[in-house]
């Protein structure tokens, strides 16, 4: 790799491939993780191959230590995936969002000159909608830059709460807006979540939607394991809470009579 400057957004490619009317996937760290459990996943399942990685001074000030012992700078990752029936895929996910309002914008502007550079012209962006509690099943709700694609992702369930007034923070929000202002369509995939905690069984909801209008077929096997390893650890932070407060009411019982 030839040497690089890190500037406030910095695109490294490590190849340029030829992509046909590609699909850009957004997936960063956000609410409860899910955005990036989900494209993470999506990027295991069907193989995807990195080809380019992002730095930016808006990025936390650190390094990443690997098992090894060795470091890595902290990044975001492009990803793309051929098609040979449906659209091609680009799928970006990483570290970290930008830290400040503008870095985001930086960041934002960075991807869609990507997006555009290989012909993408459609958005799907995912994350987590926080409710503030736990959620058994998970429901997927959405916002979209046209009413059009707001009714088409209707049919698959999606659910459009109404909340005029409500706002997308981050990436998710800022690729749709910024993209509009390109002539690019796109929409929100987000799913409910206590966004107190990874949560892998939201992400599974949101990349069953995404996968069944591109129409890809995956396995939710691994995201099954992740799900099931988080409900066992709150189950037993619930069970240690109960069991503190417990000891805690017979101690106070002490003192009374």
């Amino acid at each position: 790799m030839e040497k690089i400057r890190i500037k406030e957004a910095t695109v490294v490619y490590f190849e340029k491939p030829k992509l046909k009317e590609p699909v850009l996937i957004e997936g960063l760290p956000g609410v409860g993780n899910v955005g990036k459990l989900a494209a993470e996943h999506l990027i295991d399942e069907i193989k995807a191959k990195k080809f380019a990685e992002i730095y930016s001074t808006d990025f936390p000030p650190q390094v990443f230590v690997n098992a090894d012992g060795t470091i890595r700078l902290v990044k975001n990752e492009l990803y793309y995936k051929r098609s040979r029936k449906g659209k091609d895929l680009i799928i970006l996910t990483g570290d970290f969002q930008g830290m400040s309002p503008k870095g985001q914008y930086i960041l934002a502007e960075a991807v869609l000159d990507i997006a555009e550079e290989f012909g993408a012209s459609m958005i799907y962006t995912l994350g987590g909608y926080g409710i503030g509690m736990e959620v058994e099943k998970p429901r997927v709700t959405g916002a979209a830059t046209h009413p059009e694609i707001v009714e088409e992702l209707k049919k698959y369930g999606v659910i459009f709460k109404g909340e005029e007034g409500g706002g997308i923070i981050g990436a998710s929000g800022l690729l749709l807006g910024l993209g509009m202002l390109r002539g690019l369509r796109g929409a929100c995939l987000m799913g409910e979540t206590s966004g107190y905690i990874v949560d892998p069984n939201s992400a599974r909801e949101v990349i069953k939607v995404l996968t069944k209008m591109l129409g890809i077929k995956i396995s939710f096997a691994r995201l099954d394991e992740k799900a099931e390893e988080v409900k066992k650890i709150t189950d037993r932070i619930r069970n240690l809470e109960k069991t503190l407060a417990e000891k805690e009411r017979k101690e106070d019982l002490r003192y009374i009579g």
